[in-house]
């Protein structure tokens, strides 16, 4: 951003030589990029940050110095002259996609005179950068110079019925812009148009057909508030970068627009003469609320480490305009229109700080870094996620939201359910997730796009669910684990036993079947009689949603705290045993309702103390089986620490748990 020093004049008189109002700026968080000196002027290269678009104007550098350095701020004064005529005779507006056109207004301007500017008007120009093209869009853009508000004039006799229409471009609609640019619109652009088509791109550029030329003798003159980030998109997709452009997606002072408007058309008139059309056309369909923010001095104190006095804190604070009203260790701030940087607290501060001056806050030789012990949760992480490692699980981190279809579809509540961001810039993926597992799948789809196959994966992370309906009830904030596998759920239930006897060897470990939203087959995982989470395989729906072909990925979420929590068993040692195992394979039929829990109950029931573990195989349905009845195959281990068994001892041990087996559950013995 250029400053002309004599221009900045016209609205403070700092009195300062040129190299002092640069230091200045550079404390205030504007550096200087540079100082052109004139003949009897100066021009100041000041660098703006993307949200610190209030900046880009001279009114707004002259504002920061104002605050700075205590001088009153001087806008300049607006009255124009008004015809007789009112401008709803002339004209109407439509906007058709408010929520990226938050405000648009629309004067006349009749009689003009089209032609060369004022010396005065050429030379401040280009002093910042701009060329002269004619008296009406000099104004024009001396209005966007000083008031960061970049309006448009139409060529009014162009304008087919006077009507303006604010909407999305049509499908292969075209745009000649005035840099005599064929621009190629899509959908998703937004276009200020007529009743014949786009007469411009929003924000961006104007068309060639109603642009200001010789014969021009009445003028539209928009000022208009743009969604910053459809302006920007539209922007670098036709490569049309503008001035314009550059200060609508920085966010532009929507209260602001018609004051901007009536200096415009003010210095118009100025230049080119003519007279206004009394009255305006204003359309503000979603007019905001002002922002508050809520500033505690303690907390001020504690974040900059010096103690500012109160009283300075309330002069810089009404010094950059904001509203303040100050009760004990508190100061409720409101937050000026032209401020969009500003939503937090410690926004506040930096502002507080940056005027006050980074110079003030002290340094030291030394620095004293405290080295802090690693506390239990982090522990948790790490052994957590070591083990997972080991199982071939990769961590991976997510962005907090989720949009309201996967919201819906692993919850079963719908969208007013669950915690969400007002903020209009994020309008898809703005609820906060009540479970990781939606989050995981999308990841997993995202390997399964690029061929990454076996995929496992797991994320330890905060969950949000709304607490109550009442006002400035904290939702519950639970940390959960979550994990995904392309592999079947007999895969992932053994890394979670594993899990859990990593951290509590003496654990009792029990999946319980249980009706989960998100899965066609599911359970509780439950742990020394407490649930601690869920798992399953996912449902058609959601496999559907995600569009995974050929593949039904299992996952879990575990409650990470509870997880944690587990009592870590003193490690017991027994010597390595001295005399040979025997292995047997058994394979049975059983009714399908029949649970793998239920034949190892059934085996426990009547195994002796020789029977040393029992391991799951598989399952066969097919040939040779009975409808409505599978075939489990089932190893068990038999050892006797005091001797050599002999398979004939081991032949009775097996005909017990057989017996056990048929009387139990109703097993027959499979046999080839």
């Amino acid at each position: 951003m250029k400053v002309l020093l004599s221009w900045l004049n016209d609205y403070i008189e700092i009195g300062r030589p040129v190299e002092e109002i640069a230091e200045i700026l550079s404390d205030l968080g504007l550096p200087c990029e540079g100082i052109q000196y004139l003949d009897d002027d100066a021009v100041i290269d000041v660098e703006v940050t993307s949200n610190r678009g209030d900046c880009l104007s001279h009114i707004g550098i002259a504002r920061e110095l104002a605050a700075a350095t205590g001088k009153e701020l001087k806008l300049p004064a607006v009255k124009l002259n008004e015809s007789n005529k009112d401008v709803t005779e002339f004209a109407g507006v439509e906007i058709i996609e408010p929520d990226l056109c938050g405000r648009y207004t629309a004067r006349i301007i009749g009689g003009v005179k089209v032609g060369p500017s004022p010396d005065w008007l050429k030379k401040r120009l280009e002093a910042v950068g701009l060329r002269s093209v004619n008296n009406v869009v000099d104004a024009a853009n001396y209005a966007m110079m000083e008031t960061g508000q970049p309006p448009h004039a139409f060529d009014y006799a162009r304008i087919a019925e006077g009507k303006i229409i604010v909407r999305k471009a049509a499908a292969g609609e075209r745009l000649i812009s005035i840099d005599d640019t064929t621009c190629e619109l899509n959908t998703n652009m937004l276009v200020i148009a007529d009743a014949r088509g786009a007469v411009a791109i929003a924000g961006v550029m104007g068309g060639l057909h109603t642009e200001v030329s010789k014969t021009t003798a009445t003028i539209l003159l928009e000022d208009a508030y743009f969604d910053p980030v459809s302006i920007r998109k539209t922007s670098r997709r036709l490569g049309l970068p503008s001035e314009a452009a550059f200060r609508f997606e920085r966010t532009v002072d929507i209260e602001m627009v018609d004051w901007a408007s009536k200096r415009t058309a003010q210095l118009i008139t100025q230049a080119a003469g003519g007279k206004v059309a009394r009255g305006v056309l204003d359309i503000y369909p979603k007019k905001p609320t002002q922002k508050e923010v809520t500033l505690r001095l303690l907390r001020l104190s504690n974040l900059l480490g010096i103690e500012i006095p109160s009283e300075e804190v309330v002069r810089i604070l009404s010094a950059l305009s904001f509203g303040l009203q100050h009760k004990d260790d508190l100061i409720v701030c409101s937050v000026p229109s032209w401020r969009s940087d500003i939503y937090r607290e410690v926004d506040v501060i930096e502002e507080v700080a940056r005027v006050y001056g980074y110079s003030k806050i002290p340094t030291e030789q030394k620095i004293r870094i405290e080295v802090v012990p690693v506390d239990a949760r982090q522990k948790s992480v790490k052994s957590i996620g070591a083990y997972l490692n080991s199982c071939g699980f990769y961590e991976t981190i997510n962005v907090g939201f989720v949009d309201h279809s996967v919201a819906e579809l692993f919850t079963g509540r719908d969208a007013n359910e669950h915690l969400g961001v007002r903020d209009v810039s994020r309008k898809s993926a703005n609820l906060l997730r009540q479970t990781l597992i939606g989050s995981l799948l999308g990841v997993l789809k995202t390997n399964l796009n690029a061929g990454n196959l076996p995929c496992r994966i797991f994320e330890i992370a905060d969950t949000f669910v709304p607490a109550g309906e009442q006002a400035g009830t904290l939702p519950i904030e639970m940390a959960k684990l979550a994990l995904v596998c392309d592999s079947n759920f007999r895969d992932l239930r053994g890394v979670i036993e594993g899990l859990i006897k990593s951290i509590d060897r003496d654990a009792r470990i029990v999946f319980a079947p249980a009706d989960l939203v998100w899965a066609q087959t599911g359970a509780q995982v439950i742990v020394n009689g407490k649930v601690i989470g869920t798992a399953g395989i996912v449902s058609k729906a959601v496999i559907q949603k995600f569009d995974f072909k050929d593949l039904s990925p299992a996952a879990a979420e575990l409650d990470f705290e509870q997880l944690s929590a587990l009592q870590r068993g003193a490690v017991k040692v027994k010597p390595i045993p001295r005399f040979p195992a025997i292995q047997r394979d058994l394979s049975i039929i059983v009714d399908e309702n029949i649970r793998w829990a239920d034949i190892v109950e059934a085996v426990s029931k009547k195994a002796s103390g020789e029977l040393e573990d029992i391991q799951f195989v598989g399952i066969y349905r097919g040939k040779g089986i009975p409808a409505g009845r599978k075939s489990v195959t089932l190893s068990a281990r038999f050892r006797d620490e005091d001797g050599t068994l002999t398979h004939e001892t081991v032949d009775r041990l097996q005909a017990d748990i057989v017996e056990g087996l048929t009387k139990s559950v109703g097993a027959e013995l499979r046999t080839v």
